[in-house]
């Protein structure tokens, strides 16, 4: 079972409700006219929802804010023959308090595969299903030694983003989104716990079967200028057969770089391209786990702030 993930953030001006995407909030063009001792911190107002990549940071952003999110996640390379897959997800973002933000989204799926053992031959980019995202941040990183944001998403889908297979699945994630400023508007750390489980129905044979996800991913990301942060990012995954994590069918370790960037006040764009470094299948002695998983996942968001 494919982990999806969603979510980045970007800046308005101090006049407008904003988050700050790698940028600090505030006008800096008056700087050269006042003390260097009242200059605001070019780094204090880091959003860290999408400094890292796959993981994710606490902040969810300021009541009032609206926000639209395309985030695209690509699955490259099995055992043997041709594979590439995306998943993409598209959402509206609306932070409804301090600490509560909704955001509904619908999915798009694509696959390219020929030659895979024990896949068909699929070529095709389809409508895929429907999600709402619901976060609530439980711990303030700004007046406590760390972040913690509460995350959920349950989702319909009609298509399997692996296979490209025509299904009609139910299902949801779970996750606890960490996150910590190292140090004070350069480094930034996060560690997130992530489970997904869903019920799918196969429409050629109508049949069902359950499955499940875990997930452990830590990333650090540095700011080298207010509008760029790189960092790296690392995440342990662990596929079941079954919907309560309760038959284990095999792991992978997946690792990379990952950036963000702010192309305007408004654009804002973040990714990272992680490959398996290690894993295993049941019943598979070679290395790697190219059964339940990829050679590589690649992640792209846009988000656009109004």
């Amino acid at each position: 079972m494919a982990t999806q993930l969603a979510s980045c953030a970007l800046a308005f001006a101090d006049d407008k409700p904003g988050r700050t995407y790698g940028t600090p909030r505030g006008p800096l063009s008056h700087a050269a006219s006042k003390p260097a001792q009242n200059l605001p911190s070019v780094h204090a107002e880091i959003d860290t929802e999408h400094i890292f990549g796959f993981s994710m940071g606490s902040d969810i952003g300021k009541p009032g804010e609206i926000e639209v999110e395309f985030e695209n996640v690509g699955a490259f390379g099995k055992r043997s023959g041709s594979y590439a897959a995306l998943a993409n997800l598209n959402q509206i973002k609306y932070t409804v308090s301090d600490n509560f933000r909704i955001a509904p989204g619908f999915a798009l799926s694509g696959q390219r595969i020929q030659g895979v053992p024990g896949l068909t031959d699929h070529s095709d980019v389809s409508f895929g299903g429907a999600a709402l995202e619901l976060r609530y941040k439980l711990v303030d990183r700004a007046v406590a030694p760390f972040g913690l944001t509460l995350h959920a998403q349950p989702g319909w889908s009609r298509i399997d983003d692996a296979s490209g297979m025509h299904i009609q699945q139910y299902g949801a994630e779970f996750a606890a989104l960490f996150d910590r400023e190292l140090v004070k508007g350069r480094l930034f750390a996060a560690f997130n716990v992530w489970y997904g489980t869903g019920g799918t129905r196969e429409i050629a044979t109508d049949l069902w079967r359950h499955d499940s996800e875990m997930q452990f991913q830590a990333a650090l990301s540095y700011a080298l200028q207010p509008e760029l942060v790189l960092g790296l990012g690392v995440r342990y995954a662990r596929a079941y057969d079954g919907g309560a994590l309760n038959r284990f069918v095999g792991d992978a370790v997946f690792a990379g770089p990952t950036f963000s960037y702010t192309i305007s006040k408004e654009v804002g764009i973040s990714g990272t391209w992680q490959m398996q470094v290690a894993g295993s299948a049941i019943g598979d002695s070679r290395s790697l786990n190219l059964e339940q998983f990829e050679r590589h996942q690649a992640l792209l968001r846009l988000n656009l702030h109004f």
